[in-house]
């Protein structure tokens, strides 16, 4: 059953999207606009598969058609053209895996409390996307001299505290970043058409950026001859510090490094003796480099990274230790990557909560 805001777009019931959620198993932070992030003992074991996948929305999911659907490209184009499913679907594809992380998962680690969904550490997931990349797409229809940003625009719109009318979702990559990122216009996910809760029938994926420029929905790539100061570019999704009494603002990127511990869980009660503590980690400024684990706030200890790092994607790591004393004990991972970034002990505090990705910590307690 779909709503319709209008008279073109039409949107999915939200109770309809929140019981596919909960149904999935994962935790919602919100029903109405659904947000869900995933169990972090889910995680890792390769791809993350489509209904356990997080869900981020601002607004109410749209419900395309994709046999309706339209892709325009216009703006400081030599070139502008309008792309069906079809078109797309005939031109050559790339299957890409990629690790998408929404810009505030761990926000709810940050002291004083931001605004914001208050996300753990589940707005994380990896895919493999198919679809076409974005390069060739420019390609075709020629930026001209003079052009400097590409908009994309999604289906997706409402309101906004602090501004009247409507908002649709919209984000920008500099011309450079569009050509040179590897960015995908994905139509499939893990092997099927991406569902309506993950964009259908198109998104955009930006492989190391924050979620945030994977922009869903994807209707519209605009190229402008000036820097795009759109709401999801200057008022949220951009980093806000003082520094020297004044504040600086820049929209969030690349993603930080981090890592997770999947297991144990936390909380997990277990037996003295040998001790198998398994994650992920990733970063969007480099490859994964090693990753660190200490036992009740010992001496680190180098995990093991099995297996082929892929370029966009999280690796898995584990480390085979002993734990013998008995009682409360916590288990503490960092992550480095090949530019030398390694996680703080502590996140970033920044008035509206991006990329707090300070050190994991999961609390066990070993039986006598």
């Amino acid at each position: 059953m779909t709503w319709t805001t209008g008279p073109v777009i039409p949107w999915i019931n939200p109770r309809s999207a929140h019981r596919q959620a909960v149904a999935a198993g994962l935790v919602v932070m919100r029903r109405d606009p659904l947000n869900a992030e995933t169990p972090v003992s889910e995680l890792g074991g390769g791809v993350t598969p489509n209904a356990r996948f997080y869900k981020r929305n601002h607004f109410r999911i749209p419900d395309l058609d994709p046999a309706d659907w339209r892709l325009r490209v216009t703006g400081q184009v030599t070139h502008p053209s309008t792309w069906t499913l079809p078109d797309l679907r005939r031109m050559p594809s790339r299957t890409w895996t990629v690790t998408l992380e929404c810009a505030g998962n761990g926000r709810a680690a940050l002291d004083p409390p931001t605004p914001g969904e208050q996300w753990g550490l589940g707005a994380v997931g990896t895919a493999e996307w198919t679809g076409v990349p974005l390069l060739e797409v420019l390609a075709q229809a020629g930026p001209a001299p003079g052009a400097c940003e590409v908009v994309f625009r999604g289906a997706d719109s409402g309101p906004v505290d602090g501004h009247s009318g409507t908002i649709r979702f919209e984000r920008s990559l500099d011309l450079t970043d569009a050509r040179h990122s590897g960015a995908l216009l994905a139509y499939a996910m893990n092997g099927e058409p991406l569902s309506a809760l993950h964009g259908r029938p198109l998104r955009l994926v930006v492989p190391g950026w924050y979620g945030v420029a994977s922009v869903k929905w994807l209707t519209d790539i605009e190229v402008l001859d000036h820097r795009f100061a759109g709401f999801f570019q200057t008022e949220k999704y951009c980093y806000e510090w003082e520094r020297g009494g004044q504040v600086v603002t820049e929209p969030v990127r690349l993603q930080e490094v981090r890592s997770v511990i999947t297991a144990p869980a936390s909380n997990a009660v277990v037996r003295p003796g040998p001790l198998t503590i398994q994650g992920v980690a990733w970063s969007g400024l480099a490859p994964i480099t090693g990753v660190e684990v200490s036992i009740g706030g010992g001496s680190w200890q180098q995990a093991r990274l099995p297996g082929k790092q892929l370029p966009d994607s999280w690796r898995e790591w584990d480390l085979v230790t002993s734990v013998d004393a008995p009682g409360p004990t916590t288990v503490r991972v960092r992550a480095t990557d090949a530019a030398g970034h390694t996680q703080p002990d502590e996140p970033a505090w920044n008035r509206l909560g991006y990329g707090a990705n300070a050190v994991h910590c999961v609390p066990i307690h070993v039986t006598r």
